[in-house]
């Protein structure tokens, strides 16, 4: 088995590779919260990140005790997977700055992505970046560390295929309350909840660039969370519409009910993951050149494809078939 060519090696040659992440990101704020999410991260396993905020989550003139809260808490053998984030305060605040001087040199080597919000233009973010990457070099992390953009503003929308290009940007969150709030009540209450949230032109015109600007550029669209924190089927529904309808390839959870709702609504067809593995078996044993299965021609063009999905069902928790888990997941 060890002389087959993994996809990972067949399929992309020097290309980019697209992230392979969770399809759910759990905020949470204080640190009973973020304690909690570990746990939960812990008993249904990892198959969604964690995002501790600072921005939200700090009090006014406690911003750096809610950082240090934050450093401890990952640093500590409760954060048994590595799958957690941090917001930190957006570019205009004046402790975005300290958030990071607190944060990089204490987790730098295990936090998972930094989280921007409020941007307004890609210079900004880009500025945000060097800045992480100067602190990490000043403590010897030698990691590059993903940055989610969120695009709430008029200014991010304008400048998302920019933003999208910076280099370690892995996904762009879109954020719908802030962005409807924005349009001095030209948009209704009404659109931050289903249906209207899909259907209203400038929401929807608003989630599809910002979708197509991620996905062309190599970065994962995430989309907004479900207001209605108690009914896990509005969550599937909206989590189900986001990916079918718009391409989000993740999605915000803001309460414990509503992380498997967004991972069963998002996680791949089973009967596509059967298809993807027998498809990319036979083609590994025909070292990656054209194969026939069930009398449809496929090539490097659709194994890229299929080999994408079984990393996402690989990532969502679906029980692969033994064979494929063996040969591309052992």
């Amino acid at each position: 088995m060890s002389s087959k060519v993994h996809p990972k090696d067949a399929l992309f040659d020097a290309e980019k590779p697209f992230p392979v992440i969770p399809t759910c990101e759990h905020f949470a704020g204080s640190e009973k919260l973020i304690r909690k999410a570990l746990e939960m991260q812990d008993t249904i396993g990892p198959v969604f990140d964690i995002t501790c905020d600072c921005e939200d989550g700090a009090q006014a003139g406690k911003e750096k005790e809610h950082a240090e809260m934050i450093a401890t808490v990952l640093s500590s053998d409760e954060n048994k997977h590595k799958m957690a984030g941090v917001r930190i305060h957006d570019y205009q605040h004046p402790h975005w700055k300290a958030d990071l001087d607190i944060l990089i040199p204490k987790i730098g080597n295990i936090v998972t992505y930094f989280t921007l919000p409020k941007t307004t233009c890609a210079a900004h973010i880009q500025e945000m970046v060097d800045y992480i990457k100067s602190l990490c070099q000043q403590n010897g992390i030698k990691r590059s560390i993903p940055v989610h953009v969120l695009i709430e503003t008029h200014g991010a929308l304008r400048e998302v295929w920019e933003i999208a290009k910076i280099d370690t940007v892995q996904v762009l969150d879109f954020g719908m309350m802030d962005f409807v709030s924005s349009h001095q009540g030209a948009i209704p209450a009404t659109c931050m909840r289903s249906p209207g949230q899909f259907e209203h032109p400038l929401l929807a015109r608003a989630k599809v660039e910002m979708s197509a600007a991620a996905l062309a550029n190599g970065v994962v669209p995430s989309h907004n969370v479900t207001l209605d924190l108690k009914n896990p089927y509005q969550t599937y529904k909206d989590a189900e519409r986001a990916r079918n309808e718009f391409g989000f390839l993740r999605m915000w959870s803001i309460y414990p009910t509503q992380i498997q709702s967004i991972v069963d609504a998002m996680k791949p067809d089973y009967s596509e993951v059967n298809d993807a593995a027998n498809i990319l078996i036979a083609a590994q044993d025909n070292h990656w050149g054209p194969i026939q299965y069930e009398g449809e021609l496929h090539d490097r063009a659709t194994y890229r494809y299929y080999w994408q999905l079984l990393e996402r069902a690989h990532v969502s928790g679906l029980k692969l078939p033994e064979e494929a888990q063996t040969r591309f997941f052992a």
